[in-house]
């Protein structure tokens, strides 16, 4: 049976042993193969309770699904880079593991990709997160808009589609560190976005940590933006003309009124300020630089430890 395109879904795992069967079972129930041309790719990213088991048990019981898994926890869109190394589909589908993506829904996305875009987000009528994660969701996207060029209408989620031109356009990318949203911005700017719904968590708690926020921040903007490093120059330049005109100003007083001038307190002030200014940016700095360096000692996005799957489908 010929079947007009095969389908990809890319899940990266993460203590979900409770969870991932559901979402295998409902993704192989909305696209039977007897209807559809489709592969599951399921990523442990470094789980220590049972999910690679869990995964590897699911790839055992159903042949659509390959099991991977890395050597550590290398993070989220490292795990997504391994999936999509191993994907052989047309379309390319990535969703979460905690089945708050309803597989269902990937029709709408399979429907809009057929109208001619590279790539698919979906965008939920009301997301059922944590209001931490919903807060945290909203910054990576001002960021995304703010120093990667993202149009502003345009709303990133991790539930998205697209085709195999634009996978393997960002699997060229071998650095440490990937980002996927800055990936997919940088290659295409056919990204469109269609409504979906979405699903209140029923199991377990969200793995959503202020560190891993703070880690997609600086993927984003140290691996694909420059705009960082320029609005540090325009800050330290702005300080700079201040305390120029400060200077004269106090040349100018000294010359009409020759009084001392007090102001211990207001001295310290704004040196502690610039100070801390210069610091952040020599951090800033050294947060680029560090990663050059981590880029050219080749450190990689990530390790297979195990893979399984079967290699044929019955």
């Amino acid at each position: 049976m010929a079947f007009a395109k095969k389908l990809s879904f890319v899940i990266p795992c993460y203590y979900s042993e409770l969870t991932v069967t559901g979402v295998v079972e409902d993704i192989i129930k909305e696209f039977p193969l007897s209807e559809f041309d489709m592969e599951i790719i399921l990523v442990n990213d470094g789980s220590t309770d049972n999910t690679f088991a869990v995964i590897k048990g699911l790839a055992q019981k159903y042949a659509q699904v390959k099991a991977l898994n890395l050597a550590k926890n290398f993070g989220q869109d490292a795990a997504l880079m391994a999936g999509y190394s191993h994907a052989s589909g047309d379309y390319i589908i990535s969703l979460d593991d905690d089945g708050q993506n309803p597989p269902a829904e990937a029709h709408k996305l399979i429907a809009k990709m057929d109208e001619g875009y590279d790539a698919v987000f979906g965008k939920y009528h009301v997301k059922k997160h944590s209001r931490f994660k919903n807060w945290g969701s909203h910054l990576n996207d001002k960021m995304a808009t703010l120093l990667l060029g993202k149009p502003k209408d345009l709303t990133l989620c991790s539930y998205y589609i697209m085709n195999r031109f634009t996978m393997l356009e960002m699997l060229k990318y071998q650095n440490a560190f990937p980002y996927i949203w800055g990936l997919i911005l940088r290659t295409t700017d056919h990204i469109t976005n269609i409504f979906i719904d979405h699903r209140a968590r029923t199991v377990g708690e969200t793995t959503f940590t202020l560190k891993k926020l703070i880690g997609l921040w600086l993927n984003g903007f140290t691996s694909f933006s420059i705009k960082p490093l320029r609005i540090a120059t325009t800050c330290g330049g702005i300080v700079a003309l201040l305390g120029f005109i400060f200077t004269i100003c106090m040349v100018i007083r000294q010359l009409i009124a020759p009084d001392p001038i007090a102001g211990w307190t207001s001295l310290m002030a704004v040196l502690l300020i610039i100070g801390g200014m210069l610091m952040v940016m020599i951090g800033l700095l050294g947060e680029y630089i560090g990663r050059i360096f981590i880029s050219q000692n080749r450190s990689p996005q990530y390790v297979i430890r195990e893979e399984y799957h079967q290699k044929e489908i019955e």
